[in-house]
């Protein structure tokens, strides 16, 4: 039995909301690059962009980056090749444990000079051991370092998050 601590209309109540927060904090920006880690930070990613389109004014790119896991920090990968000056991105991930993944994905963006770099994630978990700060928070919760946070995610739509 999985313990659900958000549903799939919870969910899109959530990435409603964090559309809004993208568009009021960006107003003036012509273009947002929505940069989702693999996997279910890419499906977040394409979701909101799906949602800002009919709210913000500017063109929306969506990227993939994909982060070595097993090597860390390995190699970075980006699904786009591109030159981030004056770029406002936003890295998008699913859960924000503690901080690593996401410290790690800003690095390719950094050796260019964005004007924003601001980070995005579901659920955000409240003991980060990084010092990485998520502008956009779906819903935070706290957890004990052994409880694992999953979000499931069928045919790009996601179904729900849960705690074990």
């Amino acid at each position: 039995m999985k313990n659900y601590i958000l549903t799939k209309e919870q969910v899109e109540k959530k990435l409603q909301r964090m559309d809004f927060e993208i568009a009021e904090r960006n107003v003036g920006e012509n273009e947002l690059l929505l940069a989702g880690i693999r996997e279910n930070g890419v499906v977040i990613a394409r979701k909101l962009k799906q949602l800002l389109a009919a709210i913000f004014n500017g063109k929306i790119e969506v990227m993939d980056i994909a982060v070595d896991d097993k090597r860390r920090p390995g190699k970075i990968v980006l699904s786009v090749e591109k030159n981030f000056d004056n770029a406002v991105v936003i890295v998008v991930d699913d859960v924000a444990n503690s901080g690593k993944t996401m410290l790690y994905a800003l690095k390719p963006f950094l050796q260019d000079q964005p004007k924003k770099i601001q980070t995005l994630a579901l659920v955000d978990r409240t003991h980060k051991t990084f010092p990485v700060h998520t502008d956009y928070v779906g819903y935070a919760v706290a957890t004990t370092m052994q409880e694992h946070i999953f979000v499931e995610v069928e045919n790009e739509i996601i179904t729900g998050a849960w705690l074990e």
